[in-house]
Formats: C-alpha cells, sequence, structure tokens
C-alpha cells in the first residue's frame, strides 16, 4: 500500500528528514504552534504555509526545510493534536469497575467539552478525519494504528479479561468497529452541536441526546459484547480476585 506519496520506493520528502538537531526543536515546536491555530481557524485547503512564515517572522522555506511539505507540516500538526486526547482507560476508577460500556457512556456524555474547552485539537482532528486528501488521510490512517492514541487496544483487552467482550470475534475487529463508531457517533454529537438540524430537528434535549447514546450503545453492546452468561461469569471472577 502506498504512504502519503504516490511513489512506492521514494517515501513523502517529510518521512525522509533526519531527527531535528535539539538546537531545532525550539523552532519547530514555535511553527507547529502557529500552524495549529492557523489550521484549526482557516481549515487544511485554505491555510497557507506563506501567512504561518509570515505570522512567526521567518522565511517560508524555513518551514519546509523542517517538514518538507504542507502535508508533512499538518501531520505533525495532527499527531500533536490527537495525543492531547484522553484515552480510554484515564475514565476513573469507579467508572472502570462499573464496565466498558459504562466507560463509554462517561466519554460520551463529556464530548461537549471539546467543542468549549479542547475546539483547536478537535478542530485539526476533524480536518485530519474529514478535510484532508486521500493519500493524506491514509497516512493518518497509519498513525493511529501505529500508535494508537487512544489506548483503544489495551481498552479492548481490559474488556476482554473482564469477559465483557465477545471471545469469538478478532481483536483487531473489535478495535477497529470501536474506533469506527465512537469515532462517527462522537463527530455527530458534536456537529449537532454545531448544526442541530443534523438529526433533523433543532433544539435538542438533554433526555433526547442521552437516549440516543443507550441507543448507540445498545448497538455496540450487541455488536461486541459478551452474551449476558459471560458476562455474569466475568463478574464472578472479578469479585473472587477481590
Amino acid at each position: 500500500m502506498p504512504g502519503i506519496a504516490s511513489n512506492r520506493v521514494a517515501p513523502p520528502l517529510y518521512q525522509r528528514q533526519a531527527p531535528p538537531r535539539p538546537r531545532s526543536e525550539a523552532k519547530r515546536a514555535r511553527i507547529i504552534e502557529a500552524a495549529t491555530q492557523h489550521f484549526a481557524e482557516h481549515g487544511y485547503h485554505a491555510a497557507r504555509v506563506g501567512d504561518i512564515a509570515v505570522a512567526l517572522g521567518i522565511a517560508k522555506g524555513s518551514i519546509f526545510q523542517h517538514f518538507g511539505s504542507k502535508d508533512g507540516l499538518f501531520f505533525e500538526v495532527y499527531k500533536r493534536a490527537v495525543r492531547t486526547f484522553p484515552k480510554y482507560l484515564d475514565a476513573p476508577p469507579d467508572v472502570r469497575e462499573a464496565g466498558i460500556f459504562e466507560v463509554l457512556r462517561y466519554w460520551l456524555v463529556r464530548t461537549e467539552h471539546l467543542l468549549h474547552e479542547d475546539w483547536i485539537p478537535y478542530r485539526i482532528s476533524l480536518l485530519g478525519n474529514y478535510g484532508t486528501d486521500l493519500v493524506l488521510k491514509r497516512e493518518i490512517n497509519r498513525f493511529l494504528i501505529s500508535e494508537d492514541p487512544y489506548g483503544t487496544v489495551s481498552f479492548v483487552r481490559y474488556g476482554l479479561e473482564r469477559r465483557e467482550l465477545r471471545k469469538d470475534m478478532d481483536i483487531e475487529m473489535i478495535v477497529s468497529i470501536l474506533d469506527w463508531m465512537m469515532e462517527r457517533f462522537q463527530d455527530a454529537l458534536l456537529t449537532a452541536e454545531l448544526d442541530p438540524g443534523l438529526f433533523r430537528r433543532q433544539g435538542e434535549l438533554a433526555e433526547k441526546k442521552e437516549a440516543r447514546i443507550q441507543q448507540f450503545l445498545g448497538v455496540l453492546r450487541r455488536a461486541i459484547g459478551a452474551t449476558p452468561t459471560a458476562t455474569v461469569s466475568g463478574a464472578r471472577l472479578q469479585s473472587q480476585r477481590r
């Protein structure tokens, strides 16, 4: 499978960059910080590397020297943004103890804070997921799989150890289903805040949103959750261990 460039032999220019020297780390950090704000405000396609350079008071060529291309710069901005998001198992201990579907509910009901507290990294995340071209999106997908910034693999293993997830399904399939469905549903919840017409009705009530979350979790539970018998056995095993 080709990477961000169409040439299988020669990787993208920014992938061939040597590790930055210590003295250039501070400059790279300044560029990424300014680029994050610029991409969040203007979007990927309307963003201009030249404008970022002007804002920083440096030459545009200096940015290309560090990141290779506009794609390379955005890729670093994207990685920095998603690394700021919490992992599934960062939920409070009592929530984790209540089970993995309670953990999912915990994060879903707190989705709105992304708009009010973390709108810049979330905006960057949206741009990476929906607002870039296919080759850049492919590289972003590779990063998400290799680094697993949300801790989905550890979370799924946690659910398997507690016998809350299906044993007859490949773990990679469960991880993929969880990533796909949670990402799309959270995006839908947040987009509803920005565009109340998304779900065909304006002025969503809190009760309606809670019901929608419960319905979503019900669908997810039927897709990847263990049978009730296995879940009860898992709960007994956890009790015996304590």
